[in-house]
């Protein structure tokens, strides 16, 4: 049976309100009240299917009837006229199998759960000296210059292989990329500055290869320099940019809910509240986006072949037949004890996201020091003030001015 939803289209991408910074935006709530898929309008002006349902989004996410190669013509794309920006050599995660799976294979051994084990020692060094760093001699702090962004961009850089000192450059190449706000003359200016960055690093690592992953993806003869320095984008940008949100935004979101800070300090319960926090916070807001390659029936409507599909990551994982319960709070509220772990805030299928085990290391270790050192941490300002990063494909925080 197929059913045609009577709720206004929503505009795409929908913006965060004043109200409630740490939700999805309220054209999305509203739109996954009325239906788990509803019409949304691209801003390029083409109309496009929003899913917000949970079974319908995993759908989405791991059929193979749903395409992720944003080449083709009819893709849908959330920044308008963004074609030409993202579909020169794209990276794997824009790609469907087999490309897709050879060029994620060649780094999926960087990032399994037992090399991110080895690598604690090591995170937990960084934080140590970001906190001694942060605190020495002063008071007060941005917590997202000091702490939550150079945390992840020293341990992406460790592993990449990319000089740290190169970090000013990167994050703001990173900002415009990653920005829905900024023209496309200037989202390809970054695009070709990241690339040829890249690139020269690639050919250097080629004639004296480290035990990095640029070195090794360098030393192939089975890929182009521009492939090497598509994948080191992908993974130097995803590898701080989306940790770096993360911890100040559940930091943020902790100081508002001081009873639950507690939790953090079990370490049988941590990995639990960081799923939780991963769930409530769903920082990729803008949501996935899919073309359907054949007929596929959702929730009673049917997505016809060649259709555009946005899968919304943050109202899955608000979904109450999945989250809710009896004995837990409401799907809007933080509760650290919820059983969190099916959550899509990493995506779903093959195309999950690569660096989750070394997000939850950096998330679990970054929070549980940060509370651990600074059990007096508060903000400095109220909250309605807080500057939040609503032109980002990626939620976060502009600044986060703490007291300890």
């Amino acid at each position: 049976m197929t059913s045609t939803p009577t709720v206004p289209a929503v505009p795409l991408p929908a913006r965060h309100s004043a109200g409630c910074p740490f939700g999805p935006p309220p054209a999305y709530t509203e739109a996954a009240a009325s239906a788990p898929l509803t019409r949304g309008d691209l801003p390029g002006g083409d109309s496009c299917w929003l899913a917000t349902g949970y079974a319908e989004v995993r759908t989405i996410l791991s059929d193979r009837r749903f395409s992720a190669d944003i080449r083709h013509p009819s893709f849908p794309l959330l920044v308008a006229g963004d074609r030409e920006q993202i579909t020169d050599t794209p990276s794997f995660l824009n790609l469907d199998d087999p490309e897709h799976a050879r060029l994620r294979r060649m780094v999926t051994g960087d990032f399994l759960v037992k090399r991110v084990q080895a690598m604690r020692p090591d995170i937990q060094r960084i934080v140590d000296e970001a906190l001694d760093a942060m605190t020495d001699g002063r008071t007060e702090a941005d917590l997202v210059a000091d702490f939550a962004l150079p945390v992840p961009s020293l341990v992406i850089c460790l592993l990449l292989g990319v000089p740290y000192e190169d970090h000013e450059f990167f994050q703001g190449v990173g900002r415009t990329l990653l920005s829905n706000a900024k023209t496309i003359e200037q989202r390809l200016a970054a695009r070709d500055e990241m690339l040829e960055y890249l690139e020269g690093l690639a050919t250097r690592k080629r004639a004296e290869p480290r035990d990095d992953i640029i070195s090794r993806l360098a030393v192939r003869d089975d890929l182009t320099p521009r492939e090497v320095a598509s994948t080191g984008i992908l993974l130097l940008i995803a590898g701080h940019e989306t940790t770096a949100n993360m911890i100040s935004l559940s930091t943020a979101l902790l100081l508002d809910r001081p009873e639950q800070i507690a939790r953090l300090a079990d370490p049988a319960a941590l990995p639990g509240a960081v799923e939780e926090l991963l769930r409530h916070l769903t920082i990729v807001h803008t949501g996935v986006a899919r073309l359907a390659l054949e007929d596929v029936e959702l929730g009673g409507t049917t997505v016809r072949a060649g259709e555009g599909v946005i899968a919304m990551l943050s109202t899955a994982n608000r979904d109450e037949e999945v989250f809710g319960g009896a004995d837990r709070l409401p799907v809007d509220e933080l509760d650290l004890d919820r059983d969190a772990r099916r959550h899509l805030a990493f995506g779903f299928g093959v195309h999950q996201c690569l660096g989750q085990p070394l997000a939850r290391a950096e998330l679990q270790i970054a929070l549980a020091t940060l509370f651990r050192r600074l059990p007096g941490l508060r903000l400095t300002v109220p909250r309605d003030e807080l500057a939040f990063r609503t032109d980002s494909f990626i939620y976060g925080m502009r600044s986060l001015p703490v007291t300890w």
